[in-house]
């Protein structure tokens, strides 16, 4: 049995899926998880990262498991003490949804800092483990479905700076791989999408699929600096927009990792778009 915690979220949701339609016995887990939310068939346990009592029970006969970054937030268990409850329960395999900033932003708390002593608490936990590090996600466009809906408008900074950002299908893709099939313990995936993508192309990409023309306003910093700061703590804005608009060219390259996974290249931005379209209609 697998368990995937997260499992409604932009990756585990088509994780869930795509185990289940592979035929695997699959534990779905969050804190607000229920059945209209998982295929039929699919065993669902609503479960806190920050109560043990309410994990115990979802690892119990379990072989993998699916973890996304916790964010070792103050008012969650630690990593160690989740894997630590996995483990006892069975698990012997683990796939980590971590970040590439641990790679790329190593000095940064928010992203890099937080991210390490997570991976390193999956490599220090006794457990096959895979750690996935995606970069920016297509689905980050859904911030943009209010302002699409109501003026066909979409608002960023750096409209021209490029980065391969990766759908999240793909991610789900590789994580089921990596909880199925051997040969993929000890490996560090970084994924990316196909080519670089800036929020200009993004924009078009979106109108091409609705079929009407966006109209893209290019912010300044200060302006998205002041919006992001509305749902973001000051240091993971400052990293955020460091990236945005002054990647690395470790932040920039576009790895072969999913493709060498799954044997195909990964899905484009426009790809996503089509399939998403319904959110911004």
């Amino acid at each position: 049995m697998i368990v995937v915690t997260g499992a409604t979220g932009n990756v585990g949701r088509p994780l869930v899926q795509a185990l289940a339609a592979a035929g695997e016995q699959v534990t779905a887990v969050s804190r607000g998880v229920s059945g209209a939310a998982v295929a039929e068939g699919v065993r669902h346990r609503q479960a806190d990262l920050a109560a043990p009592e309410t994990l115990r029970p979802v690892f119990d006969g379990a072989d993998a498991l699916f973890l996304h970054d916790t964010g070792a937030g103050a008012h969650l268990l630690s990593p160690r003490d989740i894997l630590d409850i996995a483990k006892a329960g069975g698990v012997g395999r683990v796939v980590l949804l971590s970040s590439q900033g641990v790679a790329t932003r190593p000095q940064s708390s928010s992203h890099g800092g937080v991210g390490r002593s997570i991976e390193d608490a999956v490599r220090q936990a006794g457990m096959d483990c895979t750690i996935l590090r995606p970069g920016g996600f297509d689905s980050n466009a859904y911030a943009w479905v209010e302002s699409v809906r109501a003026r066909r408008t979409i608002a960023a900074p750096f409209g021209d700076v490029g980065l391969p950002t990766v759908d999240p299908a793909d991610i789900a893709e590789v994580a089921a791989a990596a909880l199925r099939e051997d040969g993929h313990a000890g490996q560090v995936y970084e994924l990316t999408g196909p080519a670089l993508s800036t929020p200009r192309k993004r924009a078009e990409a979106i109108g091409d699929a609705l079929g009407e023309p966006i109209r893209f306003i290019e912010q300044t910093r200060d302006e998205a600096h002041a919006q992001m700061l509305q749902f973001m703590p000051e240091p993971v804005v400052e990293t955020t927009l460091a990236i945005l608009g002054e990647p690395t060219p470790a932040e920039q390259r576009i790895s072969p990792d999913v493709e060498q996974v799954l044997g195909r290249p990964p899905r484009t931005f426009a790809e996503w778009a089509v399939r998403n379209i319904a959110a911004f209609e």
